[in-house]
């Protein structure tokens, strides 16, 4: 009994440390992260973190083992509850590939006949050894299309001497290669079938333990420690994997008529300039769009962003 009591406590101890550190991290990234209110929308998306995503994305082998880590309580990337059970939504992913284009889709089961796309991971290749990624948060659940990518190039690098992990594109600003993520080496691998996951609303793996969602004081630390090395991003630049992902979103009408209320409340005005010009690489088609956005608040933040097409070398 006492060696028990002894572990219990030491098992609390590093938790409480753990929280601790996550919310320093917390207090120090906020600013960084251009929000200086950072309260919640009130929109699901306060419920799942991009930024994890992509972290887990970037350490997972595979799509399964990315799949396995999205669904793990430990990590705190996922907290949402769509259908409101007071358990959370387990999140699948599915590969929807073309070529050397990849979309994976990460979809929450919401009933035994409905699903709703949370996010969508869109990579190209765009060189024998460097691939482009971005993720790509749903409307429904994030009240816009919230485009987020890696910012830090250095932890890329493994394969020395081959060649830098971070490249400036004349039109597309800062790009950073993820070719040398494992998960990305291993969905280019020439004996590779994309990734459907099995599971549904009546069968789950083994493993799998749904847990009650996090209250947004304790959660949130969590989501904000994770935008590290992420950023939102200023150029939806993978154009080929969103037009392969676009046909085959997935949204719940229970989800939207559950949460139209916020969605409502959740203000966006758009202000959109296209512009075309001969850059070095060909015409390019770049249309800038700021988004003014008012949350429960009264708060307002602002994003900008530019959407770039045309001829590229």
């Amino acid at each position: 009994m006492i060696c028990y009591l002894t572990q219990l406590k030491k098992q609390l101890m590093k938790r409480s440390i753990k929280l601790i550190a996550i919310a320093i991290i917390a207090w120090f990234v906020s600013p960084a992260f251009g929000q200086s209110n950072d309260d919640p929308t009130g929109l699901p998306g306060d419920q799942f973190s991009l930024e994890g995503a992509l972290t887990l994305f970037k350490k997972a082998s595979s799509p399964e083992e990315f799949e396995k880590l999205l669904n793990d309580q430990d990590n705190h990337v996922n907290n949402l509850d769509l259908n409101d059970d007071g358990k959370t939504d387990y999140i699948k992913v599915i590969d929807k590939m073309d070529g050397d284009v990849h979309a994976l889709v990460l979809q929450a089961i919401v009933s035994d006949n409905e699903n709703q796309d949370v996010a969508v991971i869109e990579i190209e290749k765009d060189g024998k050894e460097s691939a482009v990624l971005q993720i790509v948060g749903d409307e429904d659940i994030f009240g816009e299309n919230v485009i987020v990518e890696p910012t830090d190039g250095d932890s890329n690098m493994k394969g020395k001497g081959r060649g830098p992990s971070l490249t400036e594109d004349d039109n597309m600003g800062l790009v950073v290669n993820v070719w040398f993520w494992p998960s990305i080496r291993f969905i280019y691998a020439p004996v590779y079938r994309p990734w459907i996951s099995p599971w549904t609303w009546v069968s789950y793996p083994v493993w799998y333990r749904p847990w009650h969602p996090f209250a947004w004081a304790v959660w949130h630390p969590f989501r904000v420690s994770y935008r590290v090395g992420f950023g939102i991003a200023p150029i939806h630049r993978v154009t080929r994997a969103h037009a392969v992902y676009t046909p085959v979103r997935v949204h719940s009408v229970t989800v939207t008529t559950r949460h139209q209320t916020a969605l409502s409340n959740y203000r966006v005005s758009h202000t959109r300039t296209t512009v075309t010009k001969e850059g070095p690489r060909g015409q390019v088609r770049a249309t800038h769009t700021e988004t003014t956005v008012k949350g429960p608040h009264g708060g307002k933040v602002k994003h900008e962003r530019t959407t770039v097409r045309g001829k590229r070398n």
